[in-house]
């Protein structure tokens, strides 16, 4: 059967939404440096990966995730917590990568993400062959039984399509189809472990996708994580315990509004940042760029020559509009050719803004 979620959109997921929006909006055109996008792009992947694993019973702190990150862990009886950690933060990594591809989603590419997530290899996984159970931890009672295992890939093959069709005809806002990806595929929890890294990671790729990537400055994982409890009762609802007997067509309105909910405080809280950086350091000349001059400004941060193909992937562009962009900004003196090889073609900023991302530093 056709996912067809059973949902309303409230009073409070209505405001949320039109907080998402202008936070989005204001975040894109807001003169803040490269360096500072680049500083905050990284302290949203730390976050994000300390307060995913931490929801799943993970003991390091925000500081020795850093430490892990940065190849300086080695924490005694934590060996488990620290590959989960660089795990996920590998993950996190390649969703960035994978939101610039110029085609719909695959199942392929959820599996590979638990392959990441699971094991640190992009290599898509397998879903479960048998039966999981959810216990509460305490009395070991059922908390959820998912579906079978035969009906796994059937109920994942049709959410990919719904995501991928709302994508395409934008009928729902985007952080509403976001929210309900999230929620199915907690409920088929197509595998033994791992589901709840994996639906967190999947709800950040099609964000990304659709538009909603705010340049990769924010964490969704930390609202969860400080508001644990509406997560989870956002997430358990249904009259049974039983996949079949309600939770497949339970109403899901609850959860919807905890998401967006979450998703506007995130928002708000990285305009509010960004808009005090902005205002403080940034340039004269910096502020003449347009926002997606702004934005590509983080690929020079660490290298001072990047080709049309990195311009693409960063942006979120086919190669061909990256090459386009690259060419017209070459006649808009914003770049120069470094290498003008046609095979090894390569750029870098003009002097003038070159100089003054330095400066920025």
């Amino acid at each position: 059967m056709p996912f067809a979620p059973n949902f309303q959109i409230t009073a409070r997921t209505a405001t949320a939404l039109m907080e998402i929006e202008a936070a989005r909006v204001a975040v894109e055109g807001l003169p803040v440096t490269a360096h500072l996008i680049a500083a905050l792009r990284e302290s949203a992947r730390l976050l994000s990966t300390h307060y995913s694993t931490q929801i799943e019973g993970n003991r390091l702190t925000a500081a020795e995730v850093q430490k892990v990150i940065a190849g300086q862990g080695g924490f005694p009886g934590r060996e488990r917590d620290e590959l989960e950690v660089r795990n996920y933060y590998l993950a996190v990594d390649k969703c960035e990568t994978m939101a610039g591809l110029e085609r719909p989603l695959r199942e392929s590419d959820v599996r590979l993400l638990h392959g990441l997530v699971m094991y640190g290899k992009a290599k898509p996984t397998a879903y479960r062959d048998g039966q999981n159970v959810i216990r509460e931890s305490g009395s070991g009672g059922i908390v959820y039984l998912p579906p079978e295992a035969h009906d796994v890939p059937g109920l994942m093959r049709d959410l990919l399509e719904w995501v991928n069709g709302e994508i395409e005809a934008r009928q729902l806002p985007l952080p509403v189809t976001a929210a309900l990806a999230h929620y199915q595929f907690a409920t088929i929890h197509p595998y033994y472990d791992g589901n709840g890294r994996t639906a967190r990671l999947l709800t950040t790729l099609i964000l990304y996708r659709s538009g909603y990537g705010l340049k990769g400055i924010y964490s969704l994982e930390e609202y969860y994580a400080r508001n644990l409890r509406g997560y989870y009762e956002g997430l358990a609802v249904g009259e049974s315990h039983n996949y079949y007997l309600g939770r497949e067509s339970a109403p899901v309105t609850g959860f919807v509004e905890y998401f967006c909910v979450g998703m506007a405080d995130a928002f708000t809280k990285i305009r509010i940042r960004a808009e005090s950086a902005g205002s403080s350091g940034e340039s004269v000349l910096m502020r003449e760029l347009r926002p997606i001059q702004r934005q590509a400004l983080g690929l020079f941060v660490h290298s001072q020559t990047v080709t049309s193909t990195q311009v693409a992937r960063y942006l979120g562009l086919s190669p061909r509009q990256g090459r386009d962009l690259c060419a017209r900004w070459v006649r808009e003196d914003f770049l120069v050719i470094d290498n003008a090889s046609r095979k090894a073609r390569s750029y870098r900023l003009a002097k003038r803004f070159e100089d003054d991302l330095i400066v920025s530093k």
